[in-house]
């Protein structure tokens, strides 16, 4: 909050006041890129936009995701972290869950397509991104490559 206060030239008590928090400037600074990412599964081109077999944009969602997470992860998890279940509110999660259930319902009409939603989303959350990346080492092509495994057994089963 400091940093920001200073960047912009005001008092950090300002910042606070418009913010309250650090979870709500980091979805404030996160805002531009989930507005860019929600316009490119929702309109852009296939296969992680309208056009593809749902499978494939499935896929394609993952990991269009990760690669966010390469860049945006630490804010991301101050913005998941405040409230503890603040990413399950959010309304970007929301969509896409939202997003996700719907093309599992068209891959698999017989899955339940809101908790495999669920399911597929759950790794992408940033500390657990974080957990794998930095801590543990694990590339982002090893990560990319487990989404893909979890999602033969959604789409395949």
């Amino acid at each position: 909050m400091d940093e920001v206060a200073a960047a912009a030239g005001v008092g950090v008590g300002t910042v606070y006041r418009r913010f309250t928090d650090r979870a709500g400037l980091a979805q404030a600074l996160l805002d531009a890129q989930e507005r860019r990412f929600q316009a490119a599964f929702l309109h852009g081109s296939p296969p992680l936009g309208p056009g593809a077999p749902s499978g494939e944009r499935i896929r394609a969602f993952l990991h269009a995701y990760v690669d966010r997470l390469v860049d945006e992860a630490p804010l991301l998890a101050v913005a998941e972290s405040h409230p503890p279940a603040a990413r399950f509110a959010s309304g970007a999660y929301g969509l896409h869950r939202r997003h996700l259930a719907g093309l599992i319902g068209q891959a698999r009409p017989d899955a339940d397509a809101d908790y495999v939603a669920e399911a597929l989303l759950a790794p992408l959350a940033a500390v657990m991104f974080l957990h794998q990346h930095r801590d543990r080492g694990m590339r982002v092509e090893r990560i990319k490559a487990g989404l893909d495994d979890l999602l033969r057994g959604v789409v395949v089963a």
